[in-house]
């Protein structure tokens, strides 16, 4: 276990939505943290010219800088995208993270993985950790966690890294959110929200404050030989509740439309099949990776983080929200 005094932590992916919260979060605990990434007007926000690594993953990889450990935030997440472009973001980008980490002899490594591994068309109440089809090739992304996620159990079983911690936390929201809530407000402008069985199921989503807390808990907690954690808000809603509390904070009329399970999969399919033939490859209306998140109800455990990383939310769902829906109301 790392001792938090003097402990110097690089951060990739620091002048993305994530990693613009875990920054500061370190910096307020006392770590000395130097925040990597493309973005060079983001990252002047969070750091100091002596602490700022401005570059791409591939440049880490001989890079020194003598650091104690590592969160890495840089990710390629989206529903829809060709498969090289998440192999080399998400998987040849986390072997340049492994690499950097034994070059410079760095303790641990944490790494932001994705509950999309869990993804499936049908009810999952309770997920846990180990609940994964590693198989799964529901979409590029899923696939490239997952490659991700062996690669480093590899790098740490090898003796490659010293120390590692997964953390899949589900559904990031908050001030700055450039996907989920984004996504949602715009599909509702144009066509109404999709709603299955009345948007009933159970869903759970993660204040991004809170994910960065778990992140700064996993420096210094957790099993080291890999340990996996997913973390929420722990309080699962249902679809239609939450999207209708985001909206009327936001001073707007809830627009759902009724669609049947069945019927939207066979178009989710069909879209995939049509757009993958197309030359540049558009995103389709409709995804099954999208669909499979909206249309069932999905819930994980985090009994194994409360345990062992000592998580509890410290940012409940509903100011999660108003500060989205206050934030979106200033900027309209």
């Amino acid at each position: 276990m790392m001792s938090m005094s003097g402990a110097r932590v690089l951060v990739t992916g620091a002048s993305g939505f994530l990693g613009g919260y875990v920054v500061p979060e370190l910096r307020r605990h006392g770590y000395e943290v130097f925040a990597a990434g493309r973005n060079e007007d983001a990252l002047e926000l969070v750091a100091d010219d002596g602490h700022r690594v401005l570059g791409d993953l591939a440049s880490l990889r001989t890079q020194d800088l003598p650091v104690d450990a590592v969160i890495h935030c840089a990710a390629l997440s989206a529903p829809w995208g060709r498969w090289r472009d998440f192999r080399e973001a998400n998987v040849d980008g986390t072997d340049h993270v492994a690499e950097f980490a034994r070059r410079n002899r760095v303790r641990r490594v944490v790494h932001v993985s994705s509950p999309s591994v869990y993804a499936a068309p049908r009810d999952r109440i309770g997920i846990r950790e180990p609940d994964v089809d590693r198989s799964n090739r529901l979409n590029g992304y899923i696939r490239s966690k997952i490659a991700a996620e062996d690669l480093l159990l590899d790098a740490v079983d090898s003796g490659k890294i010293a120390e590692l911690v997964i953390v899949r936390p589900r559904g990031l929201i908050g001030v700055g959110d450039p996907s989920l809530v984004p996504r949602l407000l715009d599909v509702h402008a144009r066509i109404g929200v999709p709603v299955f069985d009345g948007g009933d199921n159970l869903i759970d989503v993660t204040a991004v404050e809170n994910v960065a807390l778990a992140l700064r808990l996993a420096l210094t907690r957790g099993d080291a030989a890999g340990g996996v954690y997913n973390i929420t808000n722990d309080d699962p809603r249902r679809f239609r509740e939450l999207l209708t509390i985001l909206l009327e904070r936001m001073g707007e009329t809830p627009r759902f439309r009724p669609m049947h399970r069945r019927a939207a999969w066979v178009l989710a399919s069909a879209s995939e099949g049509v757009c993958s033939m197309l030359p540049w490859r558009p995103e389709p209306p409709l995804t099954r990776y999208t669909l499979s998140t909206i249309a069932y109800s999905q819930t994980l455990d985090i009994t194994r983080a409360k345990a062992e990383l000592g998580y509890r939310p410290e940012v409940s769902l509903d100011d999660a929200l108003a500060g989205v829906a206050a934030h979106l109301r200033e900027n309209a």
